[in-house]
């Protein structure tokens, strides 16, 4: 019994290891070029009408997202979580009206703030092809991270810690 539940033990930590591995690729290759590693410095309308600034001095979380993104949705709860400790923007793409976004974060009990990128402006400026897609920037404003498909909260956080 014991060599059976080894052997299980030894199959479910390779399977771990290659999946961690598989996704971790996955992330790197799909990951945007951008044509600068520096936090563009700008103020946004969010979608509760109030004014955000890009800045430096602390880290920013820049998270890419879509209504219509079952990932994203997936998510969302860690978006919400990081976004009560750290700077987070998050920018909706192609994720329909105003009125729709709101009754979306509303439908979910999310709070954090929201950049609807009705037409794709956003998006097209930091080259995003896949959703989700999460930039980390330190303090001075540089890029840090970037991170393509599902992050878990920890993994967020752990990334925060390094750069923060």
């Amino acid at each position: 019994m014991k060599e059976k539940f080894q052997s299980i033990a030894k199959e479910l930590l390779i399977a771990g290891v290659l999946l961690f591995s598989i996704t971790t690729l996955i992330s790197y290759l799909r990951t945007p070029t951008l044509s600068s590693n520096q936090l563009p410095l700008k103020t946004v309308i969010l979608l509760d009408g109030s004014s955000y600034t890009l800045t430096k001095g602390k880290p920013l979380v820049l998270h890419f997202w879509a209504t219509w993104c079952p990932t994203c949705r997936l998510e969302s709860g860690n978006i919400e979580t990081l976004s009560k400790h750290y700077n987070v923007l998050s920018i909706a793409v192609n994720s329909g009206s105003d009125t729709q976004l709101q009754a979306y974060m509303h439908e979910k009990s999310l709070h954090f703030n929201v950049l609807n990128d009705k037409d794709g402006k956003w998006s097209k400026q930091f080259n995003i092809e896949a959703f989700p897609t999460t930039f980390i920037y330190n303090s001075h404003g540089e890029l840090s991270f970037t991170e393509v498909g599902y992050t878990t909260t920890a993994g967020l956080l752990a990334r925060l810690k390094i750069v923060d």
